[in-house]
């Protein structure tokens, strides 16, 4: 198997996909039946963080646990990146050291420059432009309370951000309908939403919520401040105050609409308590196959599952 990197969605195909989901949901099943599955024993995973995280690292460093793998947590405020060593440089050490490198951080570009000097595979495990893993964490959910997630509609409400990238790009690999609903002047990024409906993307960019969750199967959202943006937070507040996602706005979406949100959340901001702690929600069970996926995913990127 040639080199794959993993740092956008759109890196794999609708059939491959299909195979990680399937394949996260039976590594899900073999983990509840306490059946090991040390696919990847004696290989290490780097793990690169610019960017606080919870679910990220526990996900990834127990995975590799899981798969009979080692991974190493290497923050950049301790290591040569952290002093100015250049990407490239850092890039070819490192590869030629581990099996594989996880990064979550800041800049994109970062990560495809990386990529572009690594002899392993790479994983975008977030960066400001797109959060892949967490869309296949996303849609295994969906796919375990609802069954395929293709030609089905997600609601995307709240800030045109990594996330809704992700989405965006969702739609090429799964074949959902998106509609996406932000406030004036927090709208995706024009070029990815251009390339993701090149790709043949469904997508809807719609005036309002409540456009945005008429006839959706899920609506999803995500903080109105990500990491980096704090100082922004009041204005944010101010500009994002009709785009909670709460009860009334579920009531107009389909009946058996699921909740989901990538987490960590703010309850009375872009979410509401009753929604997010409601029976519509499947954020606990979305946060836990962050897991199981990604080790779908490793083993599709070192192309050793049995």
């Amino acid at each position: 198997m040639s080199l794959r990197h993993f740092l956008t969605l759109l890196d794999i195909s609708p059939e491959e996909g299909t195979s990680i989901l399937a394949r996260g949901i039976a590594l899900k099943a073999k983990q509840k039946n306490g059946e090991t599955h040390p696919t990847l024993a004696g290989k290490a995973l780097a793990m690169i963080f610019d960017k606080a995280s919870t679910r990220t690292r526990v996900s990834f460093e127990t995975g590799m646990f899981q798969l009979g793998g080692h991974a190493l947590f290497l923050h950049s405020g301790t290591t040569q990146l952290g002093r100015g060593e250049p990407v490239e440089d850092s890039a070819r050490v490192i590869s030629s050291m581990v099996d594989m490198v996880m990064i979550r951080t800041f800049d994109h570009a970062m990560v495809e420059k990386f990529a572009e000097y690594s002899s392993v595979p790479v994983i975008n495990a977030l960066t400001d432009l797109t959060h892949p893993c967490q869309i296949l964490a996303d849609v295994m959910t969906f796919v375990e309370h609802r069954g395929s997630i293709k030609s089905k509609t997600v609601a995307w409400i709240g800030d045109g951000n990594n996330m809704a990238h992700s989405w965006m790009n969702g739609s090429v690999t799964f074949g959902y309908t998106l509609n996406i609903a932000t406030p004036n002047g927090y709208a995706p990024d024009a070029m990815r939403l251009r390339h993701a409906i090149s790709k043949g993307a469904k997508i809807n960019l719609c005036n309002t919520p409540q456009e945005a969750v008429q006839g959706a199967d899920l609506v999803t959202t995500d903080v109105w401040a990500s990491m980096g943006q704090e100082e922004e937070q009041k204005i944010r507040e101010a500009a994002f105050k009709d785009y909670q996602v709460n009860s009334k706005l579920m009531t107009q979406a389909n009946s058996d609409a699921l909740f989901m949100h990538c987490l960590p959340a703010h309850r009375g901001e872009e979410v509401s308590a009753d929604v997010i702690d409601g029976n519509q929600s499947v954020v606990w069970d979305e946060a836990e196959n962050r897991l199981h996926v990604q080790k779908a995913l490793m083993e599709f990127l070192m192309d050793t599952s049995t």
